[in-house]
């Protein structure tokens, strides 16, 4: 039997929301181990003189716990 954690995050790119998504994952994996998921619960852009700047998402990430 294993217990599972769930935690909020949010991360950002100028390239776009998949390279964001890709940008969290990575990120959380350097402080987290066995992440088995992530739950893309919110996205947004910022504009900066009428163009997108930045792509942002907010997810859920799922660990398991030894």
């Amino acid at each position: 039997m294993s217990t599972a954690k769930t935690i909020e995050i949010t991360a950002s790119s100028a390239k776009g929301f998949e390279d964001a998504i890709r940008t969290g994952v990575e990120k959380a994996s350097e402080s987290l181990q066995n992440i088995t998921g992530a739950w893309v619960m919110d996205q947004g852009v910022k504009v900066s003189k009428d163009v997108v700047s930045e792509y942002t998402v907010r997810m859920k990430v799922t660990f398991v716990l030894k």
